[in-house]
């Protein structure tokens, strides 16, 4: 229950955070989401130095990684998690699943939104 509370605490911070910044941004940008671009970068910097730190440092506990990398970084941007998960397949010498799970994904995604769109609006 601990876990699940630093995940949803974290998750809510970050949500909100993600708000502000992509309608402070957008507000500037009329042809490109430039908040939601910037808030998927600063996420993926962000995932990447708490869990470097992490693994490098050993200064974080596993609840504080739950609460920074699970519960805010993907609260803030899903996008961040998939790209470390991509990350750790390349690492890991996985060429061919972080092909399959990168372009499977940024399809699949787009077309689930389509299909979505559609089922609402017929």
């Amino acid at each position: 229950m601990k876990s699940f509370l630093l995940v949803f605490l974290g998750g809510g911070l970050g949500s909100g955070l993600r708000y502000l910044i992509t309608i402070s941004i957008n507000q500037y940008s009329k042809v490109l989401p430039l908040g939601t671009f910037t808030v998927n970068m600063l996420g993926c910097l962000l995932i990447g130095l708490i869990l470097g730190y992490a693994q490098n440092k050993n200064t974080l506990t596993s609840n504080q990684t739950l609460l920074l990398a699970t519960g805010f970084c993907g609260g803030f941007t899903t996008f961040s998690a998939f790209a470390n998960e991509n990350l750790e397949l390349i690492k890991n010498g996985e060429i061919f699943n972080f092909s399959i799970h990168t372009i499977g994904s940024v399809l699949i995604g787009i077309i689930a939104v389509f299909i979505g769109f559609y089922l609402t609006n017929r």
